[in-house]
């Protein structure tokens, strides 16, 4: 698949997953202009970041099939990590407003973190749909040329709202 045909199916993917959170919101009573604008945003994020899109329900069924992957919890790890993250998740803070460079230092520990292989299944993760911490990993990933992507934008929250396991540090 090219990479514009690519783009196209992840934003496609990102607009149906916001619609679905869209229809739930809109029944706690939010404002519909609120919703589109989170929607609106999380799709643009998508586009640009040119990263995949997994859902809470997805994400468990790789890990129930044992597909090979890293998750990265992008929250921080005191505050969050450490009392609540999805089992098998390693830790690596990134800021919430978009990260338009990174630095060497970064740059260097997210290599490291992600690895040799650029095909490796890889899923980042935050607090919830809102926060861009996840976007921020995701695409740079992207960027520094990793080919299957993913932001998980539930996060912890949706995950835990599903009642799956968590994980914590003692």
């Amino acid at each position: 698949m090219d990479a514009m045909k690519k783009r196209a199916v992840v934003a496609a993917v990102a607009l149906a997953a916001f619609c679905t959170m869209a229809a739930n919101v809109y029944a706690w009573g939010v404002k519909e202009l609120e919703t589109e604008k989170s929607a609106v945003t999380f799709s643009r994020e998508v586009e640009r970041g040119g990263y995949g899109v997994v859902s809470t329900e997805e994400l468990k069924q790789w890990m129930v099939e044992k597909r090979p992957m890293l998750i990265v919890d992008t929250m921080p790890y005191e505050a969050s990590y450490k009392k609540n993250h999805i089992p098998g998740a390693k830790p690596m803070e990134f800021p919430i407003p978009e990260m338009k460079s990174l630095d060497d230092k970064t740059k260097a520990e997210l290599v490291r973190l992600l690895g040799p292989d650029k095909n490796r299944l890889i899923v980042f993760y935050c607090g919830f749909t809102k926060c861009t911490r996840s976007h921020n990993g995701a695409m740079w990933a992207e960027k520094l040329g990793y080919k299957n992507v993913y932001r998980h934008p539930g996060g912890i929250k949706a995950w835990m709202e599903a009642d799956y396991p968590v994980g914590n540090v003692k």
